[in-house]
């Protein structure tokens, strides 16, 4: 049998990547064939054909973002996040195969009430979906802008604002434009994860208005659901004859969405939100010691809990919108530290206790190196996959202390993403030397602990030779 997917995650890194090999392995395990396309960071890989559709007997989209359905139309899809194909692909590739059409003779009663189970699962999922789409398109310009500022300082010093016309302040103000412009794409996306193509206006006039009136990262979450959702109920509600409908999506909708959202963010949201903001700001600033410390800990925690999950990217968003252009985030510095921990104690531990690893788990602990270096969480994926009541509490343990000693140190971060690397580029970190003090320190709790309750690898059962046979095959 022949199969397509689609795989896509909110960075578009780690999860889109690894969910295409699972399912490349499982498929080639049971005999069939798939063609798997990865929209990630780099946008679409290994598109799908229409010949690839003509022929393909199952049809996966494995993704936590908006993904556009339009090619198959009058298909069965099976839609399942990110994770599932992860997690158990070979069932995944059953109900694909078992969906078709050409089975529908065979559905009973049953299939039908898993359908029906499956499609309120997905309907739960929405809010999610779409916050994670507007994430998704946002982190480029997140990190693009930090890393521009980071080099702007690196370049002109820390008063290169002052010194217009410089390599140094151009590419600090490149940086600060692509700031500025992230509060509106997440609005913008959001709306269109909601409502598709008309909603893009509306929800980054609300953006654009939350980057101006002081409501910021919250303020554009309220806007493009917002948007999207009014432009929803304007194309539901508003019937207009068949000669004017094509005038919907180019001049009613904008016109009547964008002067709803305008007069919704200045009279209703704008100034609310904008003392929210400013209430937690100054909570945040008044931070210090135990209570730092404390915070510190709870964004670890959520950092490892689930490894680029909806709890990591809780956090993850709630650090961004911590960041202004020319200052240092704690909270920014003690998630990045906490992230990088899970796969760096990992690949620590497959060292330290090599008798208690196998030998495909000792090669995938030489790319958690690489990728806990990079502030990838998600390489720790496999083997919480595979032994998750003893590696979820080590690595979670480890990202506590991490996140906890950052922020007890004081340590700041100016740019959102980029591991180890950004921390050799001057202005970028505060309190250097305690920040790798505390990633070491995380690093080695999360190795310690792992290192003490793992079992050699002779007591394990079944489970550890699965992962060596199928889950050993995928690439980091």
């Amino acid at each position: 049998m022949k199969l397509v997917a689609i795989t896509s995650c909110p960075t578009g890194i780690a999860h889109t990547y690894m969910a295409a090999e699972a399912l490349q392995v499982a498929a080639k395990a049971m005999g069939h064939e798939i063609k798997v396309e990865t929209q990630g960071s780099v946008g679409a890989e290994n598109v799908i054909t229409e010949q690839d559709l003509r022929e393909a007997d199952g049809i996966i989209i494995a993704a936590d973002t908006k993904v556009d359905k339009t090619r198959f139309t009058g298909r069965t899809i099976i839609e399942v996040p990110v994770k599932e194909a992860i997690r158990d692909p070979k069932e995944l590739i059953n109900r694909a195969l078992s969906a078709q059409p050409s089975a529908a003779a065979t559905v009973d009663l049953t299939e039908q009430v898993n359908q029906i189970k499956a499609e309120e699962k997905e309907s739960r999922r929405g809010i999610y979906k779409h916050l994670m789409t507007g994430v998704s398109f946002m982190i480029p310009f997140v990190v693009a802008g930090g890393l521009l500022i980071a080099l702007g300082f690196a370049i002109g010093g820390i008063y290169v604002f002052d010194h217009p016309g410089s390599i140094g302040e151009t590419l600090f103000t490149t940086g600060k434009s692509a700031f500025a412009l992230m509060i509106p794409i997440l609005g913008a996306y959001i709306a269109y994860s909601i409502a598709d193509r008309p909603a893009l206006v509306p929800g980054m006039i609300g953006g654009y208005f939350a980057s101006t009136n002081g409501s910021g990262f919250l303020g554009a979450l309220l806007a493009g659901f917002a948007a999207g959702y009014l432009v929803l109920a304007i194309k539901k509600y508003l019937k207009l004859p068949k000669t004017m409908q094509g005038l919907m999506p180019i001049l009613i909708i904008p016109l009547l969405s964008a002067a709803v959202m305008g007069l919704l963010m200045v009279y209703v949201v704008g100034e609310p939100v904008a003392f929210v903001n400013k209430a937690l700001a100054d909570w945040l600033n008044s931070l210090n010691g135990t209570n730092a410390a404390i915070l510190g800990i709870i964004l670890g925690l959520m950092q490892a809990f689930d490894m680029g999950g909806p709890v990591n990217k809780a956090a993850y968003a709630f650090a961004t919108s911590t960041l202004v252009p020319g200052h240092a985030s704690p909270i920014m510095a003690a998630v990045m530290a906490a992230g990088m921990v899970p796969p760096l104690g990992i690949a620590l531990s497959t060292v330290l206790a090599k008798r208690k690893y196998t030998a495909a788990e000792k090669e995938a602990g030489k790319a958690c190196w690489a990728l806990g270096a990079s502030f990838i969480t998600e390489g720790a994926i496999p083997f919480a996959a595979t032994d998750p009541l003893r590696v979820i509490p080590s690595i979670m343990a480890g990202s506590a202390v991490a996140g906890g000693l950052s922020m007890a140190f004081g340590a700041g971060l100016a740019v959102p993403h980029g591991g180890v690397w950004v921390l050799l580029i001057p202005n970028v970190v505060t309190q250097l030397v305690p920040y790798i003090i505390a990633i070491l320190a995380g690093t080695a709790v999360t190795a310690g602990i792992l290192s003490f309750v793992k079992k050699p690898v002779s007591e394990y059962s079944g489970t550890k030779v699965q992962y060596e046979n199928v889950q050993g095959e995928l690439k980091l």
